[in-house]
C-alpha cells in the first residue's frame, strides 16, 4: 500500500450495542492531509473515532491505520497505534489534580519517555507550539476553556503524531475561540500531521475550507467541492 496513505477504510460496518452506525464505509485519507467529518449529532461521527483508535469494534470490512489492521487489533497493541494518534476530546480530560507541565509529563512517561531534561525539552516545545509557552505552572481550572483545548492538542503533539483525530473540539467553545482553536489545527496540518476533525459547525468549516465528508444515514460521503466548501 502507498506509504502516503494513514487510513483506508474498505466497506466497514461498525456498530454500537449491536445496532448498525456505519455501514459499507469506504473512505482514504493521506499524509498532511485536512478532513472535516460532518453531519447531526447522533449521526456516527464520534463513533467512526472512537473505531479508530479501538475504543468500540470493527464490526465488517477492512480498516488499515498506520499499518494497523483494525480488524485484527490484539489488545496488547492498541497501547502503541495510540502512541501514533493524537487525540483531542470535545470535554478536555485533562487530570485537575496536577499543573499543566504534569499532565504532559505524565503522558510522556507512561508513553515510554525517559530522562528528566529531555521530558522538560518537550513538553516546552509542544506548549510553544500552541501558544501556551507560559502557561505550564498553572492548574487546569485556571485557564479558559480555548487554553485548556490547547493543551490537550499540546498533548495530542507530544509523541509526535502522524494523525491527530479532533472530536468535536470546539464543540464547548465560544465562536471566536472555536475559530483560534481551528486556525490551530490547520497550522499543525500545513507542518505535516494529517488532522482528522468531527464537527457540526458549519461556520468554522466555511471558514476554514478543508476536504469535508459527511455522515448521514448510516453512510459516509465526500461533499467536497472545488473550493472546498460545501455545497
Amino acid at each position: 500500500m502507498d506509504d502516503n496513505i494513514l487510513l483506508n477504510l474498505e466497506h466497514v460496518d461498525i456498530t454500537r450495542d449491536e445496532n448498525l452506525i456505519l455501514r459499507d464505509t469506504c473512505l482514504e485519507l493521506r499524509a498532511g492531509e485536512f478532513v472535516y467529518i460532518i453531519g447531526k449529532v447522533g449521526s456516527g461521527k464520534s463513533t467512526l473515532l472512537k473505531s479508530l483508535y479501538c475504543e468500540m469494534p470493527i464490526a465488517g470490512g477492512y480498516c488499515s491505520l498506520l499499518g494497523y489492521d483494525l480488524c485484527k487489533m490484539k489488545r496488547r497493541d492498541i497501547p502503541y497505534l495510540r502512541r501514533k494518534l493524537g487525540i483531542v476530546f470535545q470535554d478536555f480530560q485533562l487530570l485537575t489534580d496536577r499543573t499543566v507541565e504534569k499532565n504532559l509529563e505524565f503522558v510522556l512517561k507512561a508513553t515510554g519517555w525517559k530522562g528528566k531534561n529531555t521530558i522538560r525539552e518537550r513538553i516546552e516545545n509542544v506548549l510553544y507550539q500552541v501558544g501556551m509557552q507560559n502557561k505550564g505552572y498553572k492548574m487546569p481550572h485556571a485557564l479558559s476553556g480555548g487554553e485548556q483545548q490547547r493543551i490537550v492538542i499540546a498533548r495530542a503533539l507530544l509523541n509526535d503524531p502522524k494523525l491527530i483525530l479532533a472530536d468535536e473540539p470546539t464543540g464547548n467553545l465560544d465562536p471566536e475561540t472555536s475559530g483560534q482553536i481551528v486556525q490551530l489545527l490547520h497550522e499543525i496540518c500545513q507542518k505535516g500531521t494529517a488532522v482528522m476533525m468531527t464537527t457540526h459547525n458549519y461556520t468554522l468549516v466555511h471558514n476554514f475550507p478543508a476536504r469535508i465528508v459527511k455522515c448521514e444515514n448510516e453512510t459516509l460521503s465526500d461533499i467536497t467541492t472545488e473550493t472546498g466548501k460545501i455545497n
